[in-house]
């Protein structure tokens, strides 16, 4: 018992230590990444200009360019950190996130929508002089283009009762279906429409101000805040479903709430700042790697992680071929597909040795 006792306070340190360890880093690439840009500031002079105290200049990139820029891809890389760890549990597949779900491609499709049919968007005749106008009117058909995906989802997971597992072969399904349907619609229209949607579909934390960066913040945190009081319900689950049965959790109803919660914040994140790949599905993955399945940690973990790999995402989306800012969802998934072969294929090294 005492051996059991001393493992456990261990691991609970060790894990600890960790997710301490991710603050610590996450903090360090947030001033890098604030301080990323032509305009270089010490710290002494960044921490001012955070505040507002620096000089004109210093304040008006501060404030008006890098920290939206920055606390964007923080709040929205937790969010879709949190849905993908979430996702993975409800659904016991490891390859859950709003991605493969459709929501991303639902969402695309609900954007190519507005811009085509509505003429929500035009386009200049360069990448540096595109202007989008009706931002609001594409988020919104984006943000109900995803949710769409999600209650398609919902009605067959509530009425065809498949299996949790069959409900992520749905979403790529669906994920196919909007594809297909987005090409369509751009078969159709204009070269001006045509650009409009594709650079929408790249991914753009810049896209965002203080308005927008409430909404997104508000959606995350109830998130947040719904998954870590449920925590030992995931935890439960993992266990299986007869487990959490039989300590008194309504698995079906449980699973609903979780996947509505998931879709909307997922939405919500996606129809503001475009498609953003892997980052729900990877961050969850590194984290459970490392800390194991206690929901207890893999959720702060997985947050800031999360909120991590998109910085770093943005940052060398950045700094590559200054001053032109690379596209985000192409980043992240060239930097997340990698990271996720090898955890893929490590995994399965592992449990071929056993």
């Amino acid at each position: 018992m005492d051996e059991r006792t001393s493992s456990y306070r261990s691991l609970k340190k060790k894990n600890i230590l960790l997710i301490i360890s991710l603050l610590l880093l996450l903090c360090i690439t947030l001033l890098l990444s604030l301080n990323a840009g032509v305009f270089g500031m010490d710290l002494t002079e960044l921490l001012k200009a955070i505040l507002g105290q620096s000089t004109a200049q210093n304040n008006m990139v501060m404030q008006n360019v890098r920290l939206p820029r920055v606390v964007t891809a923080v709040v929205c890389g937790t969010g879709l950190a949190i849905t993908g760890a979430v996702l993975q549990s409800v659904l016991k597949n490891p390859l859950a996130a709003s991605s493969t779900l459709g929501v991303s491609q639902g969402a695309a499709f609900g954007a190519a929508f507005a811009i085509i049919v509505f003429g929500a968007g035009a386009q200049g005749v360069s990448a540096a002089s595109s202007v989008t106008y009706h931002p609001l009117l594409i988020s919104l058909f984006a943000f109900l283009g995803g949710m769409v995906a999600s209650v398609v989802v919902l009605f067959l997971s509530r009425f065809r009762k498949i299996t949790p597992e069959s409900m992520v072969l749905c979403g790529v399904a669906l994920s196919a279906m909007f594809t297909g349907a987005t090409t369509l619609l751009q078969y159709f229209a204009d070269d001006v429409q045509v650009a409009t949607v594709v650079f929408w579909t790249f991914g753009d934390l810049g896209r965002t101000g203080w308005k927008e960066i409430q909404i997104i913040a508000f959606v995350t945190l109830l998130m947040l805040l719904y998954s870590f009081f449920n925590r030992w319900k995931y935890n439960a689950l993992e266990s299986g479903e007869e487990t959490a049965l039989s300590l008194g959790i309504n698995v079906t109803s449980f699973r609903v709430t979780n996947m509505v919660l998931c879709a909307l914040t997922a939405s919500v994140i996606v129809s503001f700042i475009g498609i953003i790949n892997f980052i729900g599905l990877v961050a969850p993955h590194v984290c459970r790697r490392i800390l194991g399945n206690n929901y207890v940690y893999l959720l702060p973990a997985s947050a800031l992680s999360g909120a991590f790999l998109l910085l770093v995402g943005d940052l060398v989306a950045r700094q590559t071929i200054p001053p032109i800012i690379l596209p985000i969802g192409a980043i992240t998934s060239f930097l997340g597909a990698p990271l996720f072969l090898y955890l893929l294929f490590k995994g399965g090294a592992s449990r071929g040795s056993r």
